[in-house]
């Protein structure tokens, strides 16, 4: 067949066969994250907790004071037991305002003794109201409690490099220093074992093992 333009013929132009090739679109494979092998539990609180929450800096007053209230309250228990209880507690001492706590009476103590939402024991009630307390009088004289607790780490995270959970320390110099420090202030269940804990927990240390993903995005 030809084509006439302007009383001129033109060929056809040739056929040109088309195969079509079906091709098959395979997603991205999502590789499964890397965690610290603590983190390695069923439990979703527990693995939220690491992924989202432990060491993450803290700078917030109340958010610190809380730290402190559940690492004190943990003294002798799991973490996971703490977690647990986390709302309950955060009920049962005000949203953690140290300065609500700090004014709580016998009374309060007694009824927090009856509520089964917490650890029912009176020495780690009582510390926890001392404690507030205590936190008040250092946010007068630092200017806040984070002031206070990050500049035993020279006010930025201490980054370690574990590639193992055997050689994560349970104490170091810095938590000795922090710890008879906070007695001095009137701090109680601030020994340097659950001060160190508590410098992981709020970020003033990164001790994720490296090989963990949280190592790096904690910059």
């Amino acid at each position: 067949m030809a084509f006439s333009h302007g009383g001129l013929s033109c060929p056809a132009p040739p056929r040109i066969a088309v195969t079509v090739i079906a091709t098959q679109v395979y997603a991205p494979v999502q590789m499964a994250k890397v965690r610290c092998p603590w983190a390695g539990s069923d439990d979703f609180l527990y693995l939220d907790y690491h992924d989202r929450e432990w060491g993450t800096p803290v700078h917030d007053d109340c958010k610190l004071f809380e730290f402190l209230i559940l690492e004190g309250a943990q003294a002798g228990l799991s973490w996971s037991t703490i977690l647990r209880k986390r709302e309950d507690y955060r009920r049962a001492f005000a949203g953690f305002d140290p300065q609500k706590v700090a004014a709580f009476d016998k009374e309060t103590v007694k009824r927090l003794l009856a509520d089964p939402g917490i650890v029912r024991n009176r020495l780690k009630i009582e510390s926890a109201i001392t404690n507030a307390r205590a936190v008040l009088e250092v946010q007068r004289d630092f200017g806040s409690f984070d002031s206070y607790v990050w500049s035993f780490v020279g006010g930025a995270p201490i980054r370690n490099k574990w590639r193992s959970p055997s050689q994560i320390p349970v104490i170091t110099y810095e938590a000795k220093r922090m710890s008879a420090d906070m007695r001095r202030k009137g701090f109680r269940f601030v020994g340097p074992t659950i001060c160190y804990a508590y410098m992981q927990a709020v970020g003033m240390v990164n001790d994720h093992v490296v090989s963990c993903f949280r190592y790096s995005e904690l910059r």
